[in-house]
């Protein structure tokens, strides 16, 4: 008997240093060593053995040490290789506290024929094929025919809509992770797909049947033929079909003593098993007796026929029927662009006497496990269909039955013919519970791919990026970009690093890096009537030269998003959107372009990377416009709020637009992204304060303009917002206009956006915080009137303030309401929502 390749491998489990050869997987590697005890069972502790040879076993959960901590794999798919380190499991393992060392990528692959499955059928399937054909199987071994392209080592583990198929190759060893990519996931298009994919030999359930050295017959002839591991010298086969005699003639040519063949069509059963860590013997009766023959031996084989492989062709939508000569489940004809072939449309499998289990009485601890990984046993199929519960995916939850890393393979359809048994059913009018992907475990590191740490989630950052990291700023995340915060000068905390560049901005000079602003370029003899739609106010008539602030509401009449549209020609407009929902504005325009006004000639372009924007804000930005645009007149006769200009500033062609979030006199200048930082560094030059977004909202705070997601929530319409004035009255149509009609709109009970003083002004709200009526917390239910959206200190007030939403928050102007905070409870005076300039006196400077 030849072990594989001769090429020997040193690994390690459960601290002994073993030795097994290349092509071994870790549990034919342990039968090769003599263990078959791996781990113990999660509920009940007892010990637990190799049971199969793929993955379809039950029992043989590992937990991986080195080179990488890898919890609950199997070991009879972890492949062997030199250094490995691992130990059984309960069930539980430990994830890693360090990064996985290990590349994973992700590939796409289009093909005619879709080939699932190696095996002879596969085969035959694939030579057959005509086109482009790629067969997949999840063996290392086996020739492909010529011309196809072969996967090997590669599981298909889900099948979508429109022939996508997602699979999963095992390409490179962790211990290897500079020279290959660990794992591959493959995203396949096929126009027509076989599935060749088998079928799982099923267990028989008798009391003490999850012993070590009991193992599926057809496991055991694979660790011989494969891998050239004998796993018992005295066997007793315990069979219901025709199969298990090719095993035992398998085991008996190598040299194992086959002292018993209980074939269940004989009557004859198995009643129980003696060992501890490993069977010694078996107790053989005829079937219905409780007593009999004490047989010994160290391995049991047992073969309670064969489940196809149904997995696949169910989750295409492929419907089963259940057929009694094989005790199992098969496809129930093809599907259009899915065809079934071999063992896995149960063709050529033996026909099996059916026997979900051996009858024996009743037991204190009933030991006769129908899912060993979930320490499931009869008893409690039982206790499910005593409770009542007759559907299959009911008994399935009520008991954990098939929710374990093998996903019921071979315990689903013994827990079907017991729940059927026990009902007095046929399992041809029960449905087998529902096959879902993935079909065998996939790590979350490789269906993320590459797709991690700053790749997870993209770090976007401006041109001007390195001048704020030079200059020591304070970072946040809005969105997927980075932008300052606040700017600390030495010893300064962050309280008086904002309270500064808010004076800046209100007594002087200012300056922001406001790239990251969402710009969408429209464009289109049609794009004035598109964005009519899509605003609530006009903004067709809008003309060239000039800008109108927006709102934008969904179908619900919700607020979805504000911004600014700049009107540059006749058919063309920039719009601006919020840093967070630039993405999904522009998903948002073409939704309905594609969908709902496909006649529209209009095109939507982001340009938000193209331009660096740069707002200068302040009592003194007008002087410093001047001096870096010297042919611009900025005065405000020439150049007046909401409009915009070309110029040259600091000797850069760009944009300047007359728009204020501050409420102060303000400019946003514009120029091409590569220019950024040279335009911005000009402007510091002239003793502008760079300022951060914390600035930034404090500003538009003691203004009262809100911030779209944060003084939002999704449920608040414009008029919430105090923003009446910016909903057409005259246009015919726009999305969310319907809604504002509706009842629960125009309740004069809604919240709306008020500002609050605390009475104490000192105390800073925190955000989130809800508001109450009463001085005192009462006794539950509380009446929620709402919450505090954005707080913060100001400056230009001398004190702390907030904005919140508050139920018919604009009648209550005036009104003393409660915030509980911590174990005490703050009141606070009800404002209007502008609170700073409330004549717009210093917009125009």
């Amino acid at each position: 008997m030849t072990r594989l390749s001769g090429v020997p491998l040193k690994f390690t489990f459960d601290g002994r240093e073993l030795t097994g050869f290349l092509g071994d997987t870790l549990a034919s590697a342990l039968l090769a060593n003599g263990i078959h005890q791996v781990a113990t069972s999660i509920k009940y502790g007892r010990p637990r053995g190799i049971v199969a040879a793929g993955v379809e076993d039950s029992n043989a959960l590992v937990q991986i040490e080195a080179p990488f901590p890898e919890p609950m794999l199997s070991a009879t798919t972890v492949e062997l290789y030199d250094g490995l380190v691992a130990r059984g499991l309960s069930g539980q393992g430990r994830l890693a506290a360090e990064p996985d060392p290990a590349r994973y990528d992700a590939k796409h692959a289009h093909c005619d024929v879709l080939v699932v499955g190696a095996g002879p059928a596969g085969l035959a399937a694939a030579a057959e094929a005509e086109g482009r054909v790629l067969l997949v199987d999840d063996q290392s071994d086996g020739e492909a025919p010529e011309g196809v392209r072969f996967l090997s080592r590669t599981t298909a583990f889900g099948i979508y809509d429109d022939g996508f198929v997602l699979a999963l190759e095992r390409r490179g060893e962790p211990a290897a992770p500079e020279r290959i990519s660990r794992q591959r996931v493959w995203r396949i298009r096929a126009k027509r797909i076989v599935l060749a994919t088998g079928a799982h030999e099923r267990p028989i359930v008798f009391p003490d049947n999850d012993r070590p050295g009991i193992m599926l017959a057809g496991a055991a002839r694979t660790y011989l033929n494969r891998y050239g591991v004998l796993a018992g010298q005295r066997v007793v086969v315990f069979t219901t079909n025709d199969s298990a005699y090719d095993a035992a003639s398998d085991l008996a040519a190598a040299g194992a003593e086959i002292v018993r063949i209980v074939d269940a069509r004989e009557g004859y059963g198995v009643i129980g098993t003696d060992g501890v860590e490993h069977i010694t013997a078996v107790h053989v009766a005829k079937l219905g007796e409780t007593t009999g023959e004490r047989v010994e031996c160290d391995l049991l084989l047992v073969s309670g026929g064969w489940n196809p492989a149904v997995h696949l062709f169910s989750q295409a939508r492929g419907k089963l029927r259940y057929a009694p000569e094989l005790g199992a489940y098969v496809p129930d004809g093809d599907l259009p662009t899915v065809r079934v072939v071999g063992a896995a449309a149960g063709e050529g499998l033996p026909e099996a006497m059916t026997l979900w289990q051996v009858p024996a009485p009743e037991s204190e601890v009933d030991t006769r496990f129908v899912d060993q990984q979930r320490d499931a046993t009869v008893s409690d199929v039982l206790r499910a269909t005593g409770a009542g519960l007759r559907s299959l995916e009911h008994i399935k939850r009520y008991t954990t039955i098939g929710t374990a890393h093998d996903q019921g393979k071979t315990s689903g359809l013994l827990a079907a013919g017991i729940t059927a048994e026990a009902l007095g059913v046929d399992l041809a009018t029960q449905r087998p519970t529902t096959f879902r992907p993935p079909y065998t475990p996939v790590s979350f590191a490789a269906l993320a791919g590459r797709h991690r740490g700053e790749l997870h989630d993209p770090v976007r950052v401006t041109m001007i990026h390195p001048w704020h990291v030079e200059h020591g700023a304070e970072f946040e995340n809005v969105g997927q970009w980075k932008r300052p915060w606040f700017y600390p000068q030495p010893g300064e905390s962050m309280n008086d690093a904002v309270r500064r560049e808010c004076r800046a901005a209100r007594t002087d000079v200012a300056v922001m890096d406001g790239s990251t602003l969402g710009k969408i370029d429209v464009q289109g003899p049609d794009a004035g009537a598109f964005l009519d739609m899509l605003y609530t106010n006009m903004m067709s008539n809008l003309r060239v030269g000039r800008i109108r602030y927006g709102v934008m509401c969904g179908v619900d009449g919700m607020v979805l998003d504000d911004g600014t549209v700049i009107r540059v020609a006749d058919d063309r407009f920039l719009v601006t959107t919020t840093t967070g929902n630039a993405a999904m504005v522009l998903e948002w325009m073409e939704e309905w372009l594609q969908t709902e006004w496909p006649h529209l000639d209009v095109f939507a372009t982001s340009v938000t990377e193209h331009w660096a924007t740069i707002p200068l804000v302040g009592p003194r930005s007008r002087e410093v416009l001047g001096a870096l645009a010297p042919g611009l007149d900025v005065s405000n006769d020439a150049f007046g709020f909401m409009t915009w200009q070309d110029a040259e500033v600091a000797g850069i062609k760009a944009r300047v637009c007359r728009i204020s979030f501050s409420g102060e006199l303000a400019y946003e200048i514009n120029v091409p992204s590569w220019y950024g930082l040279a335009l911005w560094e000009s402007i510091v030059d002239e003793s502008a304060t760079p300022y951060g977004t914390e600035t930034m909202h404090v500003l538009r705070a003691e203004k009262g303009y809100p911030i779209i997601g944060q003084d939002t929530d999704g449920t608040v319409t414009p008029q919430d917002l105090g923003m009446s004035w910016a909903v057409s009255k005259k246009k015919a149509d726009f999305l969310g206009k319907r809604s504002f009609a509706r009842t629960e709109n125009n309740r004069p009970d809604r919240k709306q956006l008020v500002g609050l003083l605390p009475v104490d002004p000192s105390v800073l709200l925190p955000e989130g915080s809800q508001i109450i009526e009463s001085d005192v917390v009462p006794e539950p239910p509380v009446r929620m009137l709402g919450h505090v959206t954005s707080s913060y200190h100001s400056a230009a007030l001398e004190r702390t303030f907030a904005l919140a939403l508050v139920r018919s928050g604009r009648e209550r102007v005036g009104e003393t309401l409660y915030v509980p905070i911590g174990d005490r409870v703050v009141p606070v005076t009800v404002t209007e929502s502008v609170l700073f300039d409330k004549e717009g006196a210093r917009r125009d400077g």
